[in-house]
């Protein structure tokens, strides 16, 4: 029911909307350009996002790429991240991970949050520089404190895995809340984790089940998962088979075996959907070769039982038990032996 891991993400965002000096007619992109080319700051970044963006010009990436390396030598902050954006996609320029890391850093060094962020993660990845855990919670402390949702969503999984800091659930858990608050569904997820483990906070399954919820609409497959498991227990919300059913399906339509498996279940028993064994069939299959291991039991027993109108099949029994068994499910090891003992 954990997501153990964090893929970190660069964040590619579009170029900073420059202050639009003019319209975007032919006349007004000529002053435009006279303007920038006097060296004025503000027009030279208007008119990198105009080719950027193909807004009034042609779109063209090399003269954007021109104009916002003018705006970013005087100095501008945005122009500068915006050109370690350019950097690291290659646009206008050979793409350039030790450039766009330059750029970036001196976009951070004068407090912008999304260069702070993006310098954190290249930091984390060792993109564009020596990996050093040490300096990403550094940069990613920068961008949260500025309110970056995704800044203090790494910086809470910093303190939740003991990464470059000591594990401090505490200040996780007050890392996760701020960025769960602003929508985050990763952060929501764990804030429902930390809830319902009472990791950091005092144990509490009914914010578990708001949490969970919250990141389950926004389409997180484990909070889906998490969402279904409590219906369908009565964990921190009323008994409810049939949005157990509702939930579990929507996280084995994204391929989660668990709810795969869940959803095989009730489909075999009748809760929560009629009864149904070719659909559970199917579903416990899906999750079988995803190399689910309560699967695969479930399979061999359905098989050497022929249960719901499934033609008894002891071979087939005997290979999902086996495979369940491969699996670590030491019911499918039994059930493979007690079939050879027998003779199949």
């Amino acid at each position: 029911m954990k997501k153990m891991c964090l893929v970190f993400l660069i964040s590619l965002l579009c170029l900073y909307p420059a202050v639009n000096l003019y319209a975007d007619d032919a006349a007004d992109i000529a002053k435009l350009e006279e303007k920038a080319n006097q060296g004025n700051v503000d027009a030279q970044l208007d008119l990198g996002s105009k080719y950027y963006h193909g807004q009034g010009v042609e779109q063209s990436f090399d003269k954007a790429f021109e104009w916002l390396e003018k705006a970013a030598v005087q100095g501008d902050a945005s122009a500068q991240y915006n050109l370690g954006v350019m950097y690291l996609k290659g646009r206008g320029v050979k793409q350039d991970s030790y450039k766009a890391f330059e750029w970036f850093e001196k976009a951070a060094e004068q407090g912008d949050s999304n260069a702070q962020f993006n310098l954190g993660v290249m930091y984390d990845q060792g993109q564009g520089v020596e990996q050093d855990y040490a300096k990403a919670f550094e940069w990613y402390e920068k961008s949260a404190r500025q309110g970056d949702a995704a800044a203090q969503y790494n910086l809470a999984f910093m303190y939740y895995y003991g990464q470059a800091v000591k594990q401090d659930f505490h200040k996780a858990f007050e890392w996760y809340e701020k960025s769960a608050k602003q929508g985050d569904p990763d952060a929501q997820y764990k804030l429902g984790v930390m809830y319902e483990e009472g990791q950091g906070v005092k144990q509490d399954l009914h914010k578990a089940f708001e949490w969970y919820e919250k990141a389950a609409i926004q389409g997180d497959v484990d909070a889906q998962y998490n969402l279904g498991f409590m219906y369908d227990e009565g964990q921190g919300v009323t008994q409810d088979f049939s949005k157990a059913v509702l939930w579990y399906e929507k996280a084995a339509n994204q391929g989660h075996a668990n709810a795969q498996n869940n959803l095989a279940i009730m489909y075999a028993e009748g809760q929560g959907v009629n009864q149904d064994f070719r659909k559970a069939v199917e579903w416990f299959e899906k999750a079988a070769n995803q190399g689910n291991a309560d699967a695969q039991n479930n399979l061999g027993i359905i098989y050497e039982e022929g249960r719901g109108g499934v033609k008894q099949d002891y071979a087939l029994a005997k290979e999902f038990f086996g495979k369940a068994c491969d699996n670590g499910k030491q019911a499918g090891c039994d059930s493979y032996k007690e079939l050879n003992m027998k003779g199949y």
